[in-house]
């Protein structure tokens, strides 16, 4: 299983699908390729599976948003995410990302 990145009309990025560690290097590359200059922000309400590969994949892309100079905020994540990045002590980070 693998996940999508995709730009909406409204201009948000979406993730659907799985996200783990079999393909988090494909979807990180993929979402940062749509990082076009303005602020990001991504809709992971389509996520169905998240492993603690995609606790790096949200970091990373937190990364590259601020390299870049960029806000990027996360709407809608799953509930197993949220408690992975708890876990891992970086839920804080993305407060107000």
């Amino acid at each position: 299983m693998t996940a999508d990145v995709i730009r909406r009309e409204d201009g948000e990025l979406s993730v659907e699908g799985s996200i783990t560690i079999d393909n988090v290097v494909s979807v990180i590359a993929s979402g940062v390729a749509l990082f076009d200059g303005e602020d990001v922000t991504i809709d992971l309400g389509r996520v169905t599976e998240a492993d603690s590969a995609a606790v790096s994949l949200l970091l990373e892309w937190r990364r590259e948003a601020a390299r870049r100079r960029l806000q990027i905020r996360f709407l809608n994540m799953p509930q197993n995410l949220q408690s992975l990045m708890q876990l891992y002590g970086v839920s804080e980070l993305m407060s107000g990302a």
